[in-house]
């Protein structure tokens, strides 16, 4: 004879009521009847039905079961999941946590719209949902089900795809189940994390909270209260380090997401078979095994304490622990304890500092430090397509960067990291660490590994100037014989007697097009085929006779730029090859006639599309942030990446071009100029470029950089996330320009508001605020406080903390007046260029 029983209480599985089949079916048909059910399933409640005290639902496959419970020796009354199939009574989802009922009146509720109620005797609410469905009919249907993954949702099948209103996965206790996230949607804001029970007779929130924190590269903390006190990750591309779980497992699989709408954790069995979940221990057994095996399941306290070591930051700053010494912490190769004393008595909470200062423009090294969980990573940079090696040159060429690595276990990624390193541990992880030293404090091997490298140096270099020279000797033999032939391109010969800028050499890299070719092309210069003007002088559409389209630019007569400016243009512009630069197709030389062939943009200038109260409209956000993206890639390029290191010096929107897919490539090199290995500091008596887009250093006392370039940049950011010029707008109620309009939104929080109405719609928020914020710093008053181009790249890819900007240079329209007031500053004469 069978019997089949329901629980009481589940403080003991061993309360049980046994039946006979007969009583059994008959108390079927009453708990359905009780259930205002109208199935035979009985994972399902409709609206407007209840469940009471005594009474429960049990998922499909008979894994799960919820009603309500009493935890341990207490008498309250709490609704929550609970395995049924196995490990019996074992409580993995509370919803009354706070608010127990104390007798057995209870009674949960699901409402017409959708709303989860507990109700006791009297029909007091003490617990809800807080969650309703939009009506959008007289009849809606709304259903309560337990699902086979322990997961209580409640669907809304008004449509004919069925939609979550509301589901206990999103609201965790003390255990995380197969397929629950744990971490946070960055869009909406809600966080998935865990909280102990006070203990196993209550279930109430203890002092424990297990959260993943998104800023920097993801990790799990632990605190207790404000206290942090545990540290788990970063994610090494299979798991988190020093969380003891490993993937991959036969049993299970762990997965991790990290894009701009959510970053979460989360792990799914792989067979049916083994049942295991991820559970915090209450607060009196914190300390509890990292594996409890009970027969098919097994159970994972997530908050235990390992060792000594797992105290978070306990050797302070750049101090590394390890449970194989006493005391744990000592001071990493290069560093010695910050308070010496402090640690003679075993206390290292105050850390290190570094033997010797870190002098970035003399070349620091790097020490390898292997078999450590990665120090915390809230000050961090990431990115999951670079090399080590590219890992490398942009943490050298970041000054506050002191440390890099792979930040995937395979060998793939790049994560840096920035000011202090804390909270390093010495375990059996398979990566790589390497930390930033002055290069007097790197090993004897290394020295002497440097030593030999600059001896092969040496001699390369040697060697190459040796074939160098005989190579310029061969090329001015056969110059000599190409001379006579020269003569045919035009007059430029003649030229180049009156003018020695003019070198025969920078131009032989380049095809010649002759005058005809180029008027034919053009239709004569026709008016109708004119598409720009620049300081330079106008540019014209051509259609060459094998059909290509060209963009041929001609030296006014009445330009200020000239010769010079051309050849600069031609010598610089040739040898640059890159995704986000125009592409010089040639040059002609006739008389006085000066032109340049560029390659043919079809969306010609971002000022005639981004100024443009029509056309604006078209250039949603996507389109801008790539753009913005694409003009930081291309001037990177110029700074650090090219054969000839360039500062452009006339950035502006009239310079960005546009191709047929909206890609930004930069024009105009007439003024830029080149500079050598870290000599990035020039002065000039003729300050070039134009109002608006120029610095206030290079705008009164002629001293030009690389953070010139950086200010321009940062004017075209704010330009294109608000539509308007900085040097046409103005507000009635106050006097700055844009830069200043946009500081004043910024120190109110309300930065959104600059963005253009016209990209609303098309926005992702997150960027917008990171590219005006990027913009800020791009325009600090200081040359020395604005970014470096390689860290403008990595701020508009990243999801980290940005630095926090200064006030803006010309921060009102007065500035401006007190500008164009000034003939003269110093012995330096101000020849700005305007464009249209």
């Amino acid at each position: 004879m069978t019997y089949t029983y329901l629980p009481s209480s589940i403080s003991s599985s061993k309360s049980l009521i046994f039946m006979r089949p007969h009583q059994w079916i008959l108390l079927s048909s009453c708990a359905l009847f009780l259930l205002g059910s109208t199935s035979a399933t009985l994972d399902i409640i409709s609206a407007n039905q209840t469940i009471k005290d005594g009474y429960t639902i049990v998922s499909d496959g008979n894994m799960y079961e919820l009603g309500f419970f009493s935890p341990g020796k207490s008498k309250n009354r709490y609704l929550g999941i609970w395995y049924k199939k196995i490990s019996y009574g074992t409580v993995v989802w509370v919803a009354n946590r706070e608010t127990p009922i104390t007798d057995k009146s209870g009674m949960l509720k699901l409402s017409q719209d959708g709303k989860l109620q507990i109700l006791s005797g009297n029909s007091t609410e003490i617990w809800s949902s807080n969650s309703t469905v939009s009506m959008r009919s007289d009849n809606p249907v709304v259903v309560m089900q337990l699902l086979d993954n322990g997961n209580l949702v409640v669907w809304d099948r008004s449509s004919r795809k069925q939609s979550v209103i509301w589901q206990s996965f999103d609201y965790p206790g003390n255990t995380m189940l197969p397929g629950m996230k744990f971490g946070r949607n960055l869009v909406t804001g809600r966080e998935w994390s865990l909280t102990p029970w006070k203990s196993r007779d209550d279930p109430s929130p203890g002092l424990y909270y297990h959260w993943l924190e998104p800023t920097g590269y993801p990790q799990i903390f632990v605190r207790q209260g404000p206290v942090l006190l545990w540290r788990f990750g970063p994610w090494n591309g299979h798991k988190f380090q020093g969380l003891p779980l490993e993937n991959p497992n036969p049993l299970y699989s762990l997965k991790f997401v990290h894009n701009k709408e959510e970053t979460y954790y989360k792990y799914e069995l792989k067979t049916s078979a083994v049942q295991r979940i991820l559970v915090m221990p209450d607060d009196t057994t914190v300390q509890l095994n990292w594996i409890d095996q009970i027969q098919d399941w097994a159970m994972y306290g997530i908050a235990a304490v390992k060792d000594s070591c797992g105290r978070y930051g306990l050797c302070g700053p750049y101090g590394s622990c390890s449970i194989n010494r006493y005391p744990p912490c000592k001071c990493m190769v290069g560093f010695r304890p910050r308070v010496p004393h402090e640690w003679n008595r075993a206390n290292a909470s105050s850390g290190c500092e570094r033997n010797r200062a870190l002098d970035c423009g003399s070349g620091d090294g790097f020490k390898k430090i292997s078999g450590v969980i990665f120090p915390d990573t809230r000050s961090s940079w990431y990115n999951h397509s670079m090399t080590l090696e590219e890992c490398e040159t942009a943490c050298r060429l970041i000054c506050n960067c002191t440390a890099y690595a792979n930040s995937d276990i395979s060998g793939s990624g790049c994560l840096l990291w920035f000011d202090e390193l804390i909270d390093i541990t010495e375990y059996d992880e398979k990566q790589d660490l390497y930390i930033r030293l002055a290069a007097s404090e790197l090993t004897d091997s290394q020295s002497s590994v440097i030593k030999k490298k600059r001896v092969v140096t040496v001699v390369l270099l040697t060697s190459f100037a040796v074939l160098l020279l005989f190579a310029v000797a061969y090329a001015c033999i056969i110059k000599k014989k190409k001379r006579p032939h020269m003569k045919e391109r035009g007059n430029w010969y003649g030229l180049n007697k009156k003018s020695n800028s003019v070198q025969m050499e920078d131009l032989d890299e380049l095809p010649f097009f002759g005058l005809s070719k180029i008027i034919k092309a053009t239709d004569n210069f026709s008016i109708n085929n004119k598409i720009g003007e620049g300081g330079f002088g106008p540019v014209y559409k051509g259609v060459l006779e094998d059909g290509r389209e060209i963009a041929v630019k001609r030296l006014s007569e009445t330009s200020q730029q000239g010769l010079d400016e051309f050849m600069n243009e031609i010598r610089t512009i040739v040898k640059l090859q890159h995704r986000n630069l125009v592409k010089l197709l040639g040059y002609c030389i006739h008389g006085n006639e000066l032109i340049v062939i560029y390659e043919y943009m079809t969306n010609k200038s971002l000022d005639l599309i981004l100024f443009d109260e029509t056309r604006s409209m078209t250039l949603d956000w996507p389109q801008r942030f790539n753009i913005i993206h694409g003009m930081a890639r291309g001037i990177l390029y110029l700074h650090q990446d090219s054969r000839l290191q360039i500062i452009h010096r006339d950035l502006k929107a009239g310079n960005i071009l546009l191709d047929a897919d909206m890609n930004p490539k930069i024009s105009d090199f007439g003024l830029a100029r080149k500079f050598v290995g870290f000599d990035t500091n020039a002065k000039t008596k003729k300050v070039v470029g134009t109002h608006g887009y120029i610095p206030p250093e290079y705008a009164l006392y002629g001293r030009f950089s690389i953070k010139s370039d950086v200010f321009s940049f940062g004017v075209l950011v704010l330009e294109i996330v608000s539509g308007k010029k900085n040097r046409e707008f103005s507000l009635d109620d106050h006097n700055d320009n844009l830069l200043g309009h946009a500081w004043r939104f910024y120190k109110q929080g309300r930065s959104i508001e600059l963005a253009s109405a016209s990209i609303r719609e098309s926005c992702i928020v997150s960027e917008v605020l990171r590219s005006i914020q990027v913009g800020l710093l791009c325009v600090q008053h200081h040359a020395e406080d604005r970014p470096t181009m390689l860290s403008v790249v990595l701020m508009l890819v990243s999801e980290g903390v940005l630095p926090q900007p200064k006030q803006p240079a010309f921060y009102s329209e007065e500035s401006h007046s007190e500008l164009e007031s000034v003939s003269s500053v110093d012995e330096y004469m101000i020849t700005l260029l305007y464009a249209r």
